[in-house]
């Protein structure tokens, strides 16, 4: 959505400067229309241009990150991004009951690190095992549990590799909570003391009293 928002501004911004530029020069300068259109077309582009980097160098200065780390960080968030939709297609289409609500609460937890790193990459640092190796694990052990459940006969061979890989997403699942806790660990910490400060001023008032 901020994302959205962002490009939203930097068009709103160029388009006014386009056509304010092939005014200016169509009629005051009495240019010709293809000229003035150049012109005009050339300033929006530029003016986009110079917006975005303008609003991306706030945005580094904000997170404390330097234009080659982003660029590796949001790398990193394509490859996520994929993945995350390689693990939903396997996932969703999953017919067990009984994985149904692990496996909405799997996409709620990935999807959650993925949406904070995004909004805040300076945290990437906080869960790069998630990024490197958890993710991919799991995208790749669910796919394999998607093509054991959608073979039409089921033997007990079969039956038993169905229950190690479930056993091994419900591990993985595990792990993938705990890079959650990681990239939240500082607000949890922040919001405890917080907790403490209020518990503090209550007590005064009450002793107050």
């Amino acid at each position: 959505m901020k994302q959205f928002v962002q490009f939203f501004t930097r068009s709103s911004i160029a388009t006014v400067s386009t056509v304010t530029i092939w005014i200016v020069s169509y009629f005051p300068l009495s240019l010709p229309y293809v000229v003035s259109s150049a012109y005009a077309v050339g300033g929006g582009a530029l003016t986009y241009f110079t917006v975005k980097g303008i609003t991306t160098q706030r945005f580094l200065k904000q997170n404390q990150l330097s234009r080659k780390e982003y660029k590796y960080i949001k790398k990193n968030l394509n490859e996520a991004s994929k993945k995350i939709a390689r693990l939903r297609k396997s996932l969703v289409n999953v017919r067990s009951l009984t994985s149904i609500k692990q496996n909405i609460d799997i996409l709620r937890v990935v999807n959650k690190i993925y949406t904070i790193v995004k909004n805040e990459p300076k945290r990437f640092y906080l869960v790069e095992p998630f990024f490197y190796s958890h993710l991919e694990s799991l995208v790749e052990i669910s796919e394999k549990y998607y093509f054991l459940t959608s073979q039409p006969k089921k033997n007990a061979e079969l039956s038993i590799s169905l229950s190690e890989t479930r056993r091994t997403i419900d591990n993985l699942a595990e792990t993938v909570e705990k890079d959650l806790y990681d990239v939240l660990a500082k607000d949890i910490d922040n919001l405890h003391f917080e907790v403490d400060v209020a518990k503090l001023r209550i007590d005064k008032t009450k002793n107050r009293k």
